[in-house]
Order: structure tokens, then C-alpha cells, then sequence
């Protein structure tokens, strides 16, 4: 190893140290670990332009092992990155862009939010997806145009986590080549040895899996790391390399798990620097930023050849070259005369879904998706696209099996790489293995569509465990995350302009039985997300709130009601849309002075409640059912006219 080389990684060691300790806290333990593993990496391998961090033929790199920040930021800083050493000493403030755990676009060259573990796994294999759809589309024979790497840095936890084991499942299973997990196989979480909840052999499962596994009996060392990420870079498998290091490495807690989240006191972090030969505060020496730089500047050469490469497709193959540039376009979408079509009649949602899902994706050819193993039923299917599997990359639906954790993450990961639009599809009642990922989605605002049916209790024999009740409320809640349970077609077609437009992450709830036509809504006000659907002739004696399939209930209602009272129906499509609106237009919808306002939908979710007085009333779901025919148990939950009217007359006699 050249004395440099040495040099420059034990001042990273100290420059990420100090960064901890300077904050008073963070992870000692795989920041100082992994330091081999990742300056191997950004030296030798990783191709990055820091003048261009959106280029599209970069490599992608995820800390899915988060915790690792320190370490992250500090190869930024030493490569040249925007990250500062100002900003290393503000780690873990407020307001800086050096969070606890890296965050998405916060640094341009941070590819995704990681934190929770296994999800940044998952992220990688979907910009590893990604990679292959545009690599099988649009490469030519000596023009590799899309050929980048997607680098995963992972832990003993996230491998341990069942996202991560099912995504890298699939990338087994989908030959994802350009995929490389740099494992840090330290032997050591926060509890203690790894040996107290996992002794299964991760070379055997990966190879089991399809991966080439690649061992390097000494992770701490610069040379053998380097050496073992190139082998991968050569594979036709995805590949997991296997790094047996020393977690804290030269701390005095080296070895255990008190290294894990240690912060060092000011005389030991001196003491450590000490035996680095890096005695300077926050200092990255001239030789050793020269040193870095000159993997930054092969970047930028490798940007430039790339550019003058695509010029050269670009006359050698203009048609592919057009196809490229034109890839992700947007066309524009005729919502209305989409609308107009009768072919809507007598439908379910989640089949007009279908038919919508299908117009959108034959214009725009980066919509792709699929489903947790429910395409016959929930219908998320792209007709004429192809299925994607290892031998067609081309194909635009993705089959993620029972994975529904997985299939969440893995389409961020998709949504990620480049400007896809990704859907993703299961039953409501099973978005509860999504959670994670739907969050991570929301805090970095991607646009992924969920297209979550059979969304209410009328989904009946398959009972209680298929029956969603509290989902609504869950999804309802996170924020930054909008939810459309639309009533018909045109609010349907209002959720995909939103979507469409907005580029914001989206989750469809649509009912599996078929909906009346209401012949009421439109675009316009759906988008909105909470209108007058059917206003009272003078002024509201009672308001009747619905969303979705309760739509048409409310309005049987109102006509039954109407024979003695001035009754307005309100669609509440989306929470969301409507909480941006003006108060004024709000109350409008509302009207506050009305005698009741009464909340009807088939689920247990308390935001009804911010437009309830204590005295109105919500027609609610609050206990799972058992397994019966779908109207039968809508009944028996009190979803009817009859028992709706009975529930409102009893309110109205005890004013």
C-alpha cells in the first residue's frame, strides 16, 4: 500500500472521530470499522461527478447502514463534495446538513434517506432495477451508454431485516449484475455479540439466492477491499462482498458492542488521533486532499467521455438516441376525455383503475409496477407490457411476490434513480407491512403510486384478517403522504392529475365490489378534496359526509332525509387536498351552522372528528367482523340507509 494511501485513511479515521466526539455523539463503532471498505470504494471505484451529482450514468451508492454517517460525510468532505468541515462540526445540529443519519438531497450526493435498517438494501435493488430496464432498453452494441454500479453499504442489522432478505431475494431471482453489497461483518450489534440472534451463514444464503459472494478475511485492510470490490465489478451475478472487520477499530473499546453509539471523550479521541499520526483538529492535509482529488477529477474526465460517447450514439443510433431523450417525457393526459368514456358503467373502482392505470401507461412509458401477488384481483397490471424477469428487462410489470415490505422500498429505490413513476399494489389490509417504506417515501417526497382495493369489510369471506378497519387512519396520518379514496371515476381520474402533476407520493384506496354511478362529481372539485357533491336547496339543516363506497349510501340518505330536512352531501376524496384549502372554503363545504353533521365511512379513523362537534354524529366501524358475505356484514356494521336513518333521527330527538 503506497504511504499516502495510509495517510489519507487515517486522517479519515480522525476527521470522523473527531466529528463524532465533536457532537458528543453518533456511531464510533462501524464509522471507524468500515473506513477501509469505503475509502476503497470512493477511491477506486465509485464514479461521481461533484459538479453534476444528477448525472445519469453515475454510480448510485446507499449508507444503508445509516448510523455510519460520520464516515459518510467525511469522504464528502475529503472528495471534494459540497460538505464542509464547518459542517462536520455541526453533526447532528438542528438545521445542518450533516443529520444523525443521511437524508435525501439534504447533500446532492446523498442518493436516499436511510436510518431504518434493511431499507436502504431494498433502495439499492430498485435502483439496480432501474438500471437494467434502461441498460436492456437503450444500449447498443458498443455503446454501453447506461452502465453504472449501484453500491450498497450494509450491516449485520440490515441483513438481519426482513426488507433487505426479500429484496435481495429478488435481485437474486432478476440477476440484478450491477448490484454490490458491501457488507461490513463486524460480528457485533448494540446488544452484544451477533451470535445471541443470528448464526446463520449469510455466504451460503446469498449463494442460495444467486449472488456471487465474495469473502475478504481482513476487511480493515485498504488493499484487500479494493481488490474485492473490482472481482464484483467482473461478476454476472449481483454480488454481496463480505468484509470481516473490527468494529471501533484502534478505540480502546475495539471489538465490542460499547462501541457501537460511543462518542469518545476529548482524551481519548487525542490518544487515538495520536496513534493515527493525525494530531490536527478537523485538518485534511494537502498530499491527502490531492490525493482524494485525483479520483474527483477521473470523475469528472468519466463524465466528460461519457457526454462525447452519447454524442457519438447520438449519430449512430439516433432513433435509440431520440427514444432516450424522449424516455421520460411528460405527454399530456386528457383526463376529461378519459372521463367521458361509458366503459365506466356499472365498474368496480379497482376495475376502472384498470382502465385508467392502462390509458396513463400507454403514454407514458415510465410508469412501471406491480403487485404483491394480486394482480388478477386488485388489477394493477400494465396490458402489452410485458412481465420483467431475468431475461427481459423491458418488461413494465414487476412480479415482487408475497414481499410486500420489499415491493414498497424497492419502488422508492426505482423512483429514485431516475424520474420513473413506480406503482406499487396489494390489499388495504396489507399496507401494514408497507409502513416503513411508505414513510421513508413521504419524508423524501417521492412520487410512488399505491393502488391499495378491497378496501372496507365488504371484502366479507375471507374475514377479520383480510378486513381493513384501521388502515385509512394509519396511511391518513403519516404526513406528507396524500390518500384518495375515491367514490368513481372522475375523483379516480382527479387522484392521477394530482399525481401526475404534483409528483407526490400517492395512495389510491379503491373498493373491490362495483359503485354506483353517483352522475354528481367531477375533476375539478375533486381535486379540492373535499366538495359539495349534492348541495341543500337553501341552507343545510344536515350535512352528510362520505368518502369512496360510501358515496352512494350518503346520497340514499339524503333522499330519504330531504322528505323532511334541507340535507347537503359532502365527497371527502382526500384530507389532504382539502386541509390546503381557505378557511372560507371550507366552511362553505361544512357549513358549520347546520343542526347536524353526521361522518359516515367503513372505518375507525378519528380525523372525521375534526369536523364533528361532540353532539354530531360518525357512522363508524370500530371492531373486525367475522367471515360472511360482503353486504351482509356492511349491514351488520350498520352501514344502510335504514340504520343510518335511525341513528340521525335518535340524535335529532335528543336536541
Amino acid at each position: 500500500m503506497k504511504k499516502i494511501a495510509q495517510k489519507s485513511l487515517n486522517y479519515l479515521k480522525a476527521l470522523t472521530a473527531e466529528t463524532i466526539s465533536h457532537a458528543g455523539s453518533g456511531h464510533t463503532g462501524a464509522s471507524l470499522g468500515a473506513s477501509s471498505i469505503l475509502f476503497a470504494l470512493f477511491k477506486d471505484h465509485y464514479k461521481f461527478d461533484v459538479s453534476d451529482t444528477d448525472f445519469l450514468n453515475r454510480d448510485r451508492f446507499v449508507l444503508s447502514a445509516g448510523h455510519a454517517s460520520a464516515l459518510y460525510y467525511s469522504l464528502l468532505a475529503m472528495f471534494g463534495f459540497e460538505v464542509t468541515i464547518e459542517d462536520l462540526k455541526n453533526f447532528r445540529k438542528y438545521g445542518s446538513i450533516t443529520s444523525g443519519h443521511p437524508e435525501f438531497r439534504l447533500i446532492n450526493a446523498v442518493e436516499t434517506t436511510t436510518g431504518p435498517l434493511g431499507e436502504g438494501v431494498a433502495n439499492a435493488v430498485g435502483m439496480a432495477m432501474a438500471e437494467s430496464i434502461m441498460e436492456e432498453k437503450f444500449n447498443a452494441i458498443g455503446f454501453p451508454i447506461i452502465n453504472n454500479y449501484t453500491y450498497c453499504f450494509a450491516g449485520d442489522g440490515d441483513l438481519m431485516e426482513g426488507v433487505a432478505q426479500e429484496a435481495c431475494s429478488l435481485a437474486g431471482t432478476y440477476n440484478l449484475k450491477r448490484l454490490i453489497i458491501l457488507y461490513d461483518s463486524n460480528d457485533v450489534t448494540m446488544d452484544g455479540s451477533i451470535n445471541l440472534s443470528n448464526r446463520e451463514n449469510m455466504a451460503k444464503k446469498f449463494k442460495a439466492m444467486g449472488f456471487k459472494v465474495i469473502n475478504v478475511p481482513n476487511g480493515n485492510n485498504l488493499t484487500d477491499c479494493s481488490n474485492a470490490i473490482a472481482k464484483a465489478k467482473r461478476s454476472q451475478k449481483p454480488t454481496l462482498i463480505i468484509f470481516h472487520t473490527t468494529i471501533g477499530i484502534g478505540t480502546n473499546k475495539e471489538g465490542t458492542s460499547a462501541v457501537h453509539g460511543y462518542a469518545m471523550s476529548n482524551e481519548e479521541l487525542q490518544e487515538y488521533k495520536k496513534k493515527l499520526d493525525a494530531k490536527e483538529s478537523f485538518f485534511i492535509p494537502n498530499d491527502v486532499r490531492e490525493y482524494c482529488m485525483e479520483s474527483t477529477i477521473n470523475g469528472k474526465l468519466y463524465h466528460d467521455k461519457w457526454n462525447q460517447e452519447l454524442a457519438v450514439y447520438g449519430t449512430t443510433h439516433p432513433e435509440l438516441y431520440k427514444k432516450l431523450l424522449a424516455f421520460f417525457d411528460n405527454k399530456r393526459i386528457d383526463y376529461e376525455k378519459i372521463a367521458e368514456d361509458e366503459k365506466f358503467a356499472s365498474l368496480s373502482m379497482r376495475e376502472i383503475n384498470e382502465i385508467v392505470l392502462n390509458d396513463i401507461a400507454e403514454k407514458l412509458q415510465f410508469v412501471i409496477g406491480g403487485t404483491g401477488d394480486v394482480a388478477p384481483s386488485s388489477k394493477a397490471y400494465i396490458h402489452g407490457g410485458g412481465d420483467f424477469v431475468a431475461g427481459n428487462k423491458r418488461g413494465r410489470n414487476i412480479h415482487f411476490g408475497i414481499r410486500e415490505h420489499a415491493m414498497a422500498a424497492i419502488c422508492n429505490g426505482i423512483s429514485l434513480y431516475e424520474d420513473f413513476l413506480p406503482f406499487d399494489s396489494t390489499f388495504l389490509s396489507f399496507s401494514n407491512y408497507m409502513l416503513p417504506a411508505l414513510r421513508l417515501r413521504a419524508m423524501m417526497g417521492l412520487p410512488v403510486l399505491d393502488i391499495f382495493t378491497h378496501d372496507s369489510v365488504i371484502i366479507g369471506e375471507d374475514g377479520p384478517t383480510h378486513q381493513p378497519i384501521e388502515q385509512l387512519g394509519m396511511l391518513r396520518s403519516i404526513p406528507n403522504l396524500n390518500v384518495f379514496r375515491p367514490c368513481d371515476a372522475n375523483e379516480l381520474l382527479a387522484a392521477y392529475k394530482f399525481y401526475l402533476t404534483e409528483r407526490k407520493p400517492l395512495s389510491l384506496v379503491l373498493a373491490k365490489q362495483k359503485i354506483q354511478n353517483t352522475g354528481l362529481t367531477s375533476i375539478k372539485s375533486a381535486l379540492l378534496g373535499g366538495y359539495v357533491l349534492k348541495p341543500a336547496k337553501k341552507q343545510a339543516d344536515i350535512v352528510l359526509m362520505a368518502s369512496g363506497s360510501e358515496v352512494p349510501l350518503a346520497l340514499n340518505v339524503a333522499a330519504e332525509l330531504e322528505k323532511t330536512f334541507d340535507v347537503s352531501v359532502v365527497s371527502m376524496p382526500c384530507f389532504d387536498l382539502f386541509e390546503q384549502q381557505s378557511p372560507a372554503y371550507k366552511d362553505k363545504v361544512l357549513q358549520p351552522n347546520a343542526k347536524l353533521h353526521v361522518a359516515i365511512e367503513a372505518s375507525n379513523d378519528a380525523i372525521w372528528y375534526k369536523y364533528l362537534s361532540p353532539s354530531d354524529l360518525r357512522i363508524e366501524l370500530n371492531d373486525y367482523m367475522g367471515s360472511g358475505k360482503g353486504e351482509d356484514l356492511y349491514q351488520k356494521a350498520g352501514f344502510s340507509t335504514k340504520q343510518i336513518l335511525k341513528q340521525i333521527n335518535k340524535k335529532l330527538k335528543v336536541r
